[in-house]
């Protein structure tokens, strides 16, 4: 939990569950802006390096939240049709509260995930993700969960141009050190459209179990943003997300980058 020492009991609580929920072990990366993942994997032998970015702003009983997160992302095609994707986020976390400010940044919980895409026929394709988040973060100062958590994710992806559509069933074992709760689901849908050459909108809306155990409201968000394909091995991104109630993240701003080779 972050270390505050001008802040009350509340706010403690607050910053612990915000930095304990961007912890958890979710984090099924796909064409970014998206939080949703596709069944698209990178073949045999060829890489991927993201640089994927987050500015998120939460405020709650007088406290305000910022969270700066950056994660390279490195996919590598172990076989066409399966990638092996490591995530290594670095967080910064600000609280401001009664004019007093306090700060924590470092390494977050990493995560190694395994992508299989097992069926691709008529434009319909689905993949099975497994992962694991390792507790390379700093509990005590809210940089991570403190212990290993793992996840499975059922990937469905649908081409019907100049569409695409993916959707994302999840199971989360939220190993953690703050009393939350360890057996999460997730349900998310995204849909990409290329308006003009290269130029593609992306939307995206989902939902997950709260982890908090005394709430039963689950946080829910949408996201709309741009993706431009610079070259074949190049794109970029830049992408807004809102919180569709209260336990969710009021907003955030999502930038990112891709190079295949």
């Amino acid at each position: 939990m972050v270390r505050i020492q001008s802040a009350g009991f509340k706010t403690v609580l607050f910053v612990s569950l915000f930095t304990i929920y961007f912890s958890l072990p979710t984090i099924a990366f796909a064409a970014h802006p998206l939080i949703t993942d596709d069944t698209g994997t990178q073949g045999k032998g060829k890489y991927q390096l993201e640089l994927n970015s987050e500015f998120s702003h939460e405020d709650e009983d007088g406290a305000a939240v910022d969270t700066f997160e950056l994660t390279p992302v490195i996919s590598y095609g172990l076989k066409d049709a399966v990638d092996l994707v490591l995530g290594i986020p670095y967080q910064r976390i600000r609280l401001k509260e009664d004019g007093q400010k306090s700060t924590e940044d470092g390494l977050s919980d990493i995560s190694l995930e395994l992508k299989w895409r097992f069926y691709d026929r008529d434009g319909l394709s689905l993949a099975l993700k497994p992962g694991v988040t390792l507790p390379t973060g700093d509990d005590e100062r809210g940089l991570g969960a403190g212990r290993a958590a793992y996840s499975i994710f059922l990937i469905a992806s649908k081409e019907m141009e100049p569409w695409e559509f993916h959707l994302n069933l999840g199971y989360i074992r939220n190993e953690n050190r703050a009393d939350e709760r360890k057996n999460l689901w997730h349900a998310s849908l995204a849909a990409t459209v290329e308006v003009i050459e290269e130029l593609s909108l992306a939307a995206n809306a989902g939902i997950e179990q709260n982890p908090d155990r005394n709430i039963n409201t689950h946080p829910a968000f949408l996201i709309g943003g741009l993706i431009y394909e610079i070259s074949e091995s190049l794109a970029v991104d830049i992408g807004l997300k809102a919180g569709l109630n209260k336990p969710e993240t009021d907003f955030a701003l999502l930038a990112g980058m891709a190079w295949r080779f």
